[in-house]
């Protein structure tokens, strides 16, 4: 157990970022899923900035890798013209 106040501090504030990160995260990869299912192409070309705006937000704040944001974003944008 932690003996310094500003150390648990830290875990308290660990446990919150890591909450709001394991919600971001959940949330994208939902909206991705929702995005490969989507057989109208105005609505995928609709969803799709909204969803490369989150993976950028997840790179930017190492949540997943920057070159994940970047290969996820390419697979998707070829699944949208392809429709």
């Amino acid at each position: 157990m932690a003996n310094h106040k500003s150390a648990l501090k830290r875990i308290r504030s660990n446990e919150a970022k890591r909450l709001i990160n394991k919600y971001q995260h959940k949330t994208t990869r939902n909206a991705i899923k929702r995005l490969r299912e989507l057989e109208d192409k105005k609505e995928a070309e609709a969803l799709f900035p909204s969803v490369a705006s989150m993976l950028d937000k997840l790179a930017k704040r190492n949540v997943i890798h920057a070159n994940k944001a970047a290969n996820l974003k390419s697979s998707l944008s070829k699944h949208v013209a392809a429709l």
